[in-house]
């Protein structure tokens, strides 16, 4: 564990790093001036809006016959349909609807308490996730390890919801998680994948502060070169199977 948390970390700070000749030190600057900053990188907003469309297409083309025989197998393992819809908290504080592959019971987040037990119930109503979570289903744990159920927010993509690479797409009451920094953190599109990813994705929480740090510096250090590193990044992360 310790030698893949220095991996991580280690991931974490060379696609950051790539970015350093590109933005001024971090201290410099305050929300404000790192939001105006990126409004006026407009030859950057452009080239990733084009690789997002572009990408797009392509993963949703490619697996449009897997995603149906996937959506099939998912509706025979478990009661229910084979699309997670949930809302979410997009550029500007926009609300948006994510989709992704079904990976848990149907009722799993309207009636948790059905399956968790008080200190479960605690620990995902404060992170929205829980260590050997019971509501995850057979098909589910493999989806999951894969980050295949992701797939359907390429749609969020297309539909400009969303980008390829973006902080995680967060809940009306996380927002609130980053304090101050709130504005900061909403004032890009989420991402199906992002910098949170690469680096020790599954041991990050809200309570220790991790996760408002990883995502808060992705949106101050953003270019090509670190989204393109995080692009191969969560190949990567794919192909050793990381996610939960």
């Amino acid at each position: 564990m310790t030698q893949q948390r220095t991996t991580s970390s280690s991931n974490e700070g060379s696609v950051a790093l790539a970015c350093e000749e590109t933005f001024a030190p971090l201290p410099e600057l305050s929300d404000a001036e790192v939001m105006e900053r990126n409004r006026a990188r407009l030859g950057y907003r452009a080239a990733k809006r084009a690789f997002d469309i572009a990408f797009s297409a392509v993963v949703l083309a490619a697996l449009m016959v897997p995603g149906l025989v996937l959506a099939l197998a998912i509706s025979l393992d478990s009661p229910g349909g084979p699309v997670f819809r949930q809302e979410r908290v997009g550029r500007g504080g926009r609300p948006m609807r994510i989709f992704k592959f079904r990976s848990m019971r149907a009722d799993a987040h309207e009636h948790p308490e059905r399956y968790l037990d008080e200190a479960q119930l605690a620990a995902w109503r404060r992170e929205q996730k829980v260590e050997g979570d019971p509501r995850v289903t057979r098909l589910g744990r493999f989806i999951r390890k894969t980050s295949i159920d992701e797939f359907p927010q390429f749609v969020n993509v297309l539909m400009g919801d969303m980008s390829v690479v973006g902080p995680r797409p967060v809940t009306e009451a996380e927002t609130h998680e980053f304090g101050e920094h709130r504005d900061l953190a909403l004032s890009v599109r989420p991402g199906v994948t992002g910098l949170w990813q690469v680096t020790e994705r599954n041991e990050v929480t809200w309570e220790n502060g991790d996760r408002q740090r990883i995502e808060l510096e992705y949106v101050r250090r953003c270019c090509l070169r670190m989204d393109a590193g995080i692009v191969v990044g969560t190949l990567g992360a794919m192909a050793r199977k990381t996610g939960r």
